[in-house]
């Protein structure tokens, strides 16, 4: 049976009102609640981008069921891996046991800020190889000190550490990504519903048991033209594609890269408006290709309330009918 989530997305809302919004989606029965981590919102007129960790400390105060992830983080510049380790145990204690966190190469949207340039994805891959070995070896009890080609640790040791350690969970997207991350992590992201990365995933790693979580944009709305014109004055950034959208440096970059997207071309690729079957439809594609967990992005802010109200009342008995 898959599980469903919904994502408190940084880049559109505030910290208190993601505070807000995850102690709604745990009333209202979201299994899950999934963590942007970004430095800048892809389009400016999302208009947010507050830091993630001290917001998750925040949502697991006031929710004691739903399990939070981050997705995802970048461990491999604008954080060292040795405090993206203490950071993880740190909400893993505060939210007792319900986080995973979730990893992955990043994008130049967000990283570029420590000034440090913007390594090609093949560095970029072997940056958070060397990351997870760090982070896992922290979160086991070990002592580290550590000298690699991209990292180094020195006598790093965390204190405050749950016993039960901290699932670590990696994006990926394809045949190398998935033969370098699964034998270290233990779960998958993705964002495209395609059954050879979960039938790679499971042969790679050899445990069909994994969770493999997708994420999906949506954008209801009673009214579809309504819909439409909000996805697409803030998520037409995602027509680039994640090889497009983890190389621009910021929002301008992604103004000018999508100023001939049209409204309808959103809405050919992300659900508008007021169906709730072309959204089942929509989610239904991942559990179809094997995935176990799926994360739902209401897109826009004002719009959240309204969505959370429904989600409990028709869309999350319609996923689980």
């Amino acid at each position: 049976m898959s599980r469903y989530g919904y994502t408190l997305m940084t880049e559109q809302s505030g910290p208190r009102e993601l505070v807000r919004y995850a102690a709604g989606a745990e009333k209202a029965g979201f299994d899950f609640a999934v963590m942007s981590d970004h430095y800048f919102p892809w389009l400016a007129t999302q208009g947010h981008a507050p830091y993630a960790w001290s917001t998750l400390g925040a949502v697991s105060q006031v929710t004691s069921r739903i399990d939070l992830m981050t997705y995802v983080t970048c461990p491999i510049m604008r954080y060292h891996p040795a405090v993206v380790a203490q950071k993880a145990a740190t909400v893993q204690l505060l939210s007792d046991g319900r986080f995973t966190l979730g990893i992955g190469a990043g994008e130049n949207l967000n990283e570029h800020v420590v000034g440090r340039g913007w390594p090609p994805v093949n560095t970029r891959h072997e940056m958070l190889g060397e990351a997870i070995d760090i982070i896992t070896r922290l979160l086991g009890g070990d002592d580290v000190t550590y000298r690699g080609r991209h990292f180094n640790v020195d006598s790093a040791r965390l204190w405050d550490r749950p016993d039960g350690g901290v699932p670590i969970a990696t994006a990926v997207s394809g045949e190398q990504s998935i033969r370098l991350f699964a034998p270290k992590s233990d779960a998958m992201i993705a964002v495209e519903p395609t059954a050879e990365l979960a039938e790679t995933w499971d042969a790679v790693s050899g445990r069909t048991a994994d969770r493999k979580i997708g994420q999906l944009p949506i954008c209801w709305d009673r009214d579809r033209d309504k819909a439409i014109a909000r996805a697409h004055d803030q998520f037409r950034w995602f027509a680039g594609g994640w090889k497009v959208n983890a190389e621009l440096p910021g929002p301008a970059g992604f103004a000018g890269a999508t100023q001939f997207v049209r409204p309808e071309d959103v809405a050919d690729n992300i659900p508008c408006g007021p169906d709730t079957d072309a959204i089942v439809e929509a989610v239904s594609a991942f559990a179809d290709a094997g995935f176990t967990d799926v994360a739902v992005v209401q897109i826009g802010d004002e719009s959240q309330l309204d969505f959370l109200s429904y989600a409990e009342s028709e869309l999350l008995p319609a996923l689980r009918g």
